[in-house]
């Protein structure tokens, strides 16, 4: 039924101001369509990412959104480490950490907060 069909990431936000700056100040999405006061769509790579304005935002306590790096992993935590973005650490099984990076073998991944405390993720997929 939807195997075929695009997905996309849903993010709630309290200050879409704030997350307007993150989102494309730090991470340098790029606005895709109208949006409103409410509401901002940006593209990345193929995918569309949603971040909307509600009053339940941040109260996820999972990874919201994953970006796929590949081999430019190590270069773009770098990068956002040096924009002020603070990294999450997480005591997981199988795993030690690289600075900010937590290593699986051959899968790295780094996780970290948008200004609603939405948790975001890249890895080396």
């Amino acid at each position: 039924m939807l195997a075929d069909k695009v997905a996309m990431a849903t993010i709630a936000v309290k200050d879409l101001a704030a997350a307007r700056k993150f989102y494309e100040g730090t991470l340098h999405l790029q606005k895709s369509g109208p949006g409103d006061s409410e509401v901002s769509i940006y593209k990345s790579g193929s995918s569309t990412i949603i971040v909307y304005q509600s009053q339940y935002a941040g109260t996820n306590k999972a990874t919201a959104a994953t970006w796929s790096a590949g081999d430019e992993l190590d270069s773009i935590v770098r990068d956002l480490r040096n924009a002020g973005v603070k990294f999450e650490h997480y005591d997981l099984p199988g795993s030690h950490r690289d600075g900010d990076i937590h290593v699986f073998g051959d899968f790295k991944a780094a996780w970290f907060k948008d200004p609603d405390g939405n948790i975001l993720h890249v890895n080396n997929g």
